[in-house]
């Protein structure tokens, strides 16, 4: 019943926020189109429930073939984003596309954040356990760092990476512990708020909302 209510809330949300954001939606693909030659929208493999690969959906923020001129993980300052990219990543708008995926039930709008399968590749056995779950648009990890792409640095992406990861997993692993719908409301609304708030454009460490379960607000 629990999974029923969750997937219930992501078909009706999803659909709800799809048709009010159209709008919003046509203007940036407008916006990308005449920023940089390329695809307005960027697909990519990720990892999915029970380790399914599926091809998520972004609004381009970088160069054409960009992924084919560096590492994956992208990082403050990567010179392959684009201008409107830059404002795009910086108040998750790139993200918007992911409500396809979630009305095609590959996502859910809570959830763990979908990794490359090059690092789900090196997960063990405990922290594969967030496979259990349908990866999400926000969760508690991607409130912890909601500005990760402003802050984090070259020589952290390719040193510290899987160090980054392993924290975000503690967080969703605490999900994981109490996923439900009514859960799913409070922490989209938190995300809601911290948007609004400025928080994932902002260099300084975001201001989390007080939501139990998460390994470091709980401490």
């Amino acid at each position: 019943m629990r999974d029923l209510l969750k997937r219930a809330l992501d078909i009706v949300a999803s659909a709800i926020g799809l048709i009010i954001l159209s709008p919003v939606v046509g203007v940036i693909a407008v916006v990308i189109a005449l920023d940089s030659p390329g695809s307005v929208l960027f697909l990519q493999d990720r990892v999915g429930r029970r380790g399914r690969i599926f091809k998520m959906y972004k609004f381009r923020t970088m160069e054409a073939g960009a992924y084919r001129r560096g590492r994956g993980i992208t990082s403050a300052g990567d010179p392959r984003i684009t201008r409107v990219g830059v404002f795009l990543r910086s108040w998750k708008l790139d993200e918007l596309p992911n409500l396809f995926n979630v009305l095609k039930g590959e996502m859910s709008l809570v959830g763990p954040r979908p990794e490359l399968p090059c690092y789900v590749c090196g997960l063990n056995g405990r922290q594969r356990r967030i496979l259990e779950l349908r990866p999400g648009i926000t969760g508690l990890a991607q409130l912890r760092y909601i500005n990760e792409s402003l802050v984090i640095t070259p020589d952290q992406v390719d040193q510290d990476y899987q160090w980054f990861l392993a924290r975000k997993i503690n967080f969703d692993l605490a999900y994981l512990a109490r996923a439900c719908a009514l859960y799913d409301i409070r922490l989209i609304f938190a995300t809601i708020w911290m948007l609004l708030r400025g928080e994932s454009a902002s260099p300084n460490l975001p201001r989390l909302p007080r939501l139990a379960g998460s390994p470091e607000i709980a401490s």
